[in-house]
C-alpha cells in the first residue's frame, strides 16, 4: 500500500480522481457466517488495538479498514468472502484529521483526510452531521456504508470558522450541499 497523499498538495479535482480510484472490497455482497470476535477494538482516537496492544503498522489498519462493515444492528465486523468477526467500535470507526477546502459559498468543496489515508469530500452522498456530546459538538462525516468519521477537534475549529464567515444560519456548503453548523440549541459552539 502506499502512504496517503499530502493533502495539502492536491487539488479538490486530484482528490476526487484518486478518491475514486481507489476502489475497496464488496464486503456488502459478503455474507460468510459469523466466526466470532477479532479481538480488535477501535478507540474514539482512531487507534486500533489486537488483544489490547496497539496496531502500530499504518498498513495492518488500512488493509483492515478495507474491509469494515456496520451491520444493519449497528454493530461492526471485518468481513472476508469466508469469515465474519466481531470488532468493538468505541465512537466512529474513523477519524478525520485533515481538510481542505476550495471556493466560496455554495461553489465551495471540502474534501477530508482520514487516519486510514482515505479522502472523501463532503457532499450529499457523504453528508456531515453535528451531534451533542459530553465535550461539546461532534462532527461526523459519512465515509461509505453506515461508516462516519469523527472530525478531530482542530479540524473541527477549521469548519466553524468557514461556518461563521457563511452568515446565518451558521453553516459549511461542499459539493453543493449546506450543512448547518449547531449544537442542539442551533449555536454554534467552538
Amino acid at each position: 500500500m502506499s502512504p496517503p497523499p499530502d493533502l495539502a498538495s492536491l487539488s479538490l479535482a486530484d482528490i476526487a480522481r484518486l478518491a475514486e480510484a481507489d476502489k475497496l472490497p464488496p464486503v456488502d455482497k459478503w455474507n460468510p457466517a459469523h466466526c466470532g470476535d477479532s479481538e480488535m477494538r477501535i478507540a474514539r482516537d482512531g487507534s486500533w488495538t489486537h488483544q489490547g496492544s496497539p496496531i502500530s503498522r499504518q498498513e495492518m489498519v488500512r488493509l483492515f479498514s478495507t474491509i469494515l462493515r456496520r451491520e444493519p444492528e449497528g454493530n461492526f465486523v471485518l468481513v472476508t468472502p469466508v469469515e465474519k468477526l466481531d470488532i468493538e467500535v468505541e465512537d466512529a470507526p474513523f477519524v478525520a484529521v485533515e481538510m481542505k477546502a476550495e471556493g466560496s459559498g455554495e461553489a465551495m468543496r471540502i474534501a477530508f483526510r482520514l487516519n486510514t489515508g482515505d479522502l472523501v469530500t463532503a457532499g450529499p452522498n457523504h453528508p456531515l452531521r453535528f451531534t451533542d456530546g459530553p465535550e461539546g459538538p461532534r462532527p461526523y462525516l459519512l465515509v461509505r456504508g453506515g461508516l462516519e468519521a469523527l472530525v478531530a477537534r482542530t479540524v473541527y475549529y477549521e469548519l466553524v470558522e468557514i461556518a461563521l464567515a457563511n452568515g446565518t444560519p451558521p453553516g459549511v456548503w461542499s459539493d453543493g450541499s449546506f450543512f448547518p453548523v449547531n449544537a442542539g440549541d442551533g449555536a454554534v459552539a467552538a
